[in-house]
């Protein structure tokens, strides 16, 4: 009996894994055009196989994105460094940020928020401990060439939410957290620290803090907590590391939107162009169908015509008082036939109005005629 490592699944697994791999280290990113869910649990299966039998490169990790264009493209990449959420990523796996003893001449945005007493609202020693960590990240940012900005501040008088920034949001805003951003190449990052249990009666519980990131779009780490192998201050590195790593995924991923957003344009502008062409050519049937159309009347109403002439020239003498009037009928009906004949003269060849959005919809397979991004209710994403 065939070992499982020999079966044919994980064999035909391990060449695409296998390939998959050279293709990553070649071009660091691969796209699967438009896949459907079988093809993505594929996809997820040969990455696990290829995590779990050591053919991702030390100091390499693979990810996968499902982008938001409009196939839904798989787009699968190969990063710099371990997972963020790998157990075994310690903080010393990125360089030591100094933390100062004392905070002297911290940077304008730790000032403002050491001087106002209604945040970070927590006992004297932990919140001393929190502006220096603050002030740790933000002389670090500076260094590396990132700004560091003041975080918006909620109306504390709002008891349901808070707006700013033109939005509003029914999240609860803590006094308790302190808040800064940092601005990695126009990316902003807010960073809170925070009392990991405030509530605690133990004291030396409550003094723990804790570092937390925002929710990204990819299952990245978010949280650091002091723990009796390591303090903030150890991780600080890190933090700045998962930050800088944040802003190079989310420049990868408004260049890829950028890039899915065109082809989306572009492909909407191939499909109006061809959509206004069908539009013009109804138009054309349209007519040609109308004019036919009359055309067989004409001829039903000539025949009729004959019939008509046919019957009054063997009109007997009783029928006299009445030949008159049908032979004035036959020369109207005539006439009006003359008149409504569509080949009486030459037809030229028409002129097509301008082709309105509805005249459009039709022939547009689920795109909008009204933008490559207007989708309610026609299914183009």
């Amino acid at each position: 009996m065939a070992s499982y490592s020999e079966r044919p699944i994980p064999v035909a697994r391990r060449a695409k894994a296998t390939q998959l791999i050279e293709q990553l280290v070649a071009e660091r990113q691969v796209v699967i055009h438009a896949p459907d869910e079988a093809q993505v649990v594929e996809w997820r299966r040969v990455i696990d196989f290829a995590k779990r039998h050591g053919l991702v490169p030390s100091g390499k990790r693979v990810e996968k994105f499902r982008m938001f264009n409009r196939t839904r493209d798989l787009q699968i990449s190969l990063l710099d460094g371990p997972h963020p959420n790998a157990g075994r990523q310690k903080p010393d796996d990125t360089p030591q940020v100094p933390v100062s003893a004392q905070l002297r001449s911290p940077h304008p945005v730790v000032a403002a928020l050491r001087d106002d007493e209604g945040r970070l609202v927590m006992p004297t020693e932990p919140r001393r401990r929190a502006l220096r960590l603050f002030e740790g990240l933000a002389a670090e940012a500076v260094r590396r060439g990132h700004r560091v900005e003041e975080h918006p501040v909620p109306d504390r008088h709002r008891s349901r939410g808070y707006s700013y920034n033109g939005r509003y949001t029914s999240a609860s805003y803590s006094r308790r957290d302190g808040e800064l951003d940092l601005v990695v190449d126009d990316f902003t990052y807010t960073v809170t620290i925070k009392q990991e249990s405030p509530q605690a009666a133990d004291p030396e519980r409550s003094e723990k803090l804790v570092i937390e990131l925002g929710y990204s779009r990819s299952a990245r780490q978010r949280q650091w907590v002091d723990r009796k192998r390591w303090t903030l201050e150890d991780v600080l590195g890190a933090v700045l590391h998962e930050v800088e790593s944040r802003a190079v995924e989310d420049a990868q991923r408004k260049v890829d939107e950028e890039r899915a957003k065109e082809e989306r344009r572009t492909r909407w502008q191939e499909a109006m162009a061809a959509a206004n062409q069908q539009a013009v050519q109804a138009q054309l049937a349209r007519v040609l169908s109308e004019q036919a159309a009359q055309w067989r009347e004409v001829a039903v109403l000539r025949e009729y015509c004959e019939a008509l002439g046919s019957r009054i020239a063997k009109a007997s003498g009783s029928e006299a008082p009445e030949v008159a009037s049908a032979q004035k009928w036959l020369a109207w009906t005539r006439s009006h036939i003359e008149a409504i004949d569509p080949l009486r003269r030459l037809p030229g060849m028409p002129t097509p109005r301008e082709p309105k959005p509805d005249d459009l919809k039709p022939y547009l397979t689920g795109w909008s005629p009204y933008g490559p991004e207007s989708h309610a209710g026609w299914g183009n994403i």
